[in-house]
């Protein structure tokens, strides 16, 4: 099987602009593709997973990646899926968002010898001349047909800022530039982006004519990777410090058993036969389909001795056991807790394992909130020193869900 086929079978190819042509490209390993990401903080998170394996996928069939890094457009922000603007950034904070972004890409991607580069838009938008641009750019975009797009029209009853109605054209813009600087020839992005995405391939059909751009296509994901790693508690992240590399085992350990099989095709490196073999499991044998799944994810982002260890404390938890090395912990000043202390509910919210103070009564209530192996059953349960063992306290929610909480 092919590449494009492949990628095909593993359900990631949402729409295409020409499909003979791209399924030439990409089983030729001709294409110069491309997919941007917007410096809104300083970690990928599992949301840019999936455009990080497809990445990888097409590189090792012998395409080149071009990964965009969002500095420009970052300034401006991009309307869609939103409801209201983007918080400005400053400079400095989509700088260093960018540099985090670098060091995190390295990882799948192979930047030696000019097998996949890396640029920043800031380097070409933000030098841009605002009355050129509108007069080489402006005229080839209608505001009429921008205003049909989905990213626009989900925000016209609350109001969409001029500042963000400039978006589309500057993603155009960076398709250009690729294009005629860097060869590139194809882009890829989520659902969300479908109208940016044509922007900027009939922006080089109109500026440099038909012929001159005939592999000039679009490619676009398929929006999976803009359900995946949300949790009740905020996002799944890449980096160790903000997700560690158990809670991002646990995260893929405890997904759905009607996922599993669908995120293993989209995302782990196994073969499509291997897990045609494993979409016949059922019962007990999807729980090793799932330590499958976030033992290959986990070593792919944080390396196999981390999967290792999150792998052996997922499952002493299971067995009743526990790995306080992995579990995840939260320092407090010990003053926190003297006198009277703090709330057991505000407390559990603080530390992620409940995203409200109904959500930690409500859990409270039910019977599924453990402390130090006692089971607490007062909503209103302070947390005082003396609950403190050797100056940590180990609180479990349900049956899983674990998090150490240490004073100094």
């Amino acid at each position: 099987m092919q590449i494009y086929e492949e990628l095909v079978a593993r359900g990631l190819i949402a729409q295409v602009t020409d499909e003979e042509e791209i399924r030439e490209l990409v089983n030729n390993g001709k294409a110069t593709f491309y997919i941007g990401f917007d410096p809104t903080a300083d970690s990928l998170h599992v949301g840019h997973f999936m455009a990080l394996c497809l990445m990888k996928r097409l590189q090792m069939a012998g395409n080149k990646p071009v990964a965009l890094v969002g500095g420009g457009t970052g300034m401006i922000g991009d309307p869609s899926g939103r409801t209201d603007m983007r918080q400005m950034m400053t400079v400095e904070t989509i700088e260093h968002n960018c540099e985090c972004f670098k060091k995190q890409m390295s990882r799948f991607i192979d930047f030696s010898d000019d097998k996949a580069i890396m640029v920043n838009n800031a380097d070409w938008l933000l030098g841009l001349n605002y009355i050129e641009f509108l007069r080489e750019i402006g005229p080839h975009f209608s505001v009429n047909h921008m205003l049909t797009a989905e990213c626009y029209k989900n925000r016209m009853e609350k109001g969409l800022s001029f500042l963000e109605f400039n978006y589309m054209l500057m993603q155009a813009y960076d398709f250009y530039e690729l294009f005629q600087t860097y060869g590139c020839n194809l882009q890829f992005g989520g659902n969300d982006q479908w109208s940016n995405m044509l922007a900027g391939t009939d922006l080089i059909r109109r500026k440099l004519g038909k012929n001159a751009c005939a592999m000039t296509i679009t490619l676009l994901l398929n929006s999976e990777g803009k359900k995946m790693g949300k949790t009740a508690n905020g996002a799944v992240w890449l980096d160790a410090n903000k997700t560690s590399p158990y809670e991002f085992y646990q995260y893929w350990r405890n997904v759905a058993d009607a996922d599993v099989v669908r995120f293993m095709k989209m995302l782990t490196f196994r073969p499509l036969d291997e897990i045609a073999e494993i979409e016949k499991w059922e019962g007990a044998q999807l729980n090793e389909a799932k330590d499958m799944l976030a033992f290959d994810l986990t070593s792919m982002v944080h390396g196999e001795e981390e999967a290792v260890k999150a792998q052996t404390a997922a499952k002493a938890l299971f067995e009743g056991g526990v790995d306080l090395s992995t579990v995840p912990t939260t320092e407090f000043d010990k003053a926190v807790f003297e006198g009277e202390g703090m709330g057991l509910v505000a407390l559990i919210k603080e530390i992620g394992l409940v995203p409200s103070n109904s959500e930690g009564f409500r859990t409270i209530e039910q019977g599924g909130l453990v402390v130090n192996e006692e089971k607490i059953t007062d909503k209103k349960q302070m947390v005082t020193l003396d609950m403190f063992q050797d100056d940590a306290l180990l609180i479990k929610r349900g049956k899983k869900n674990f998090h150490r909480v240490v004073i100094k």
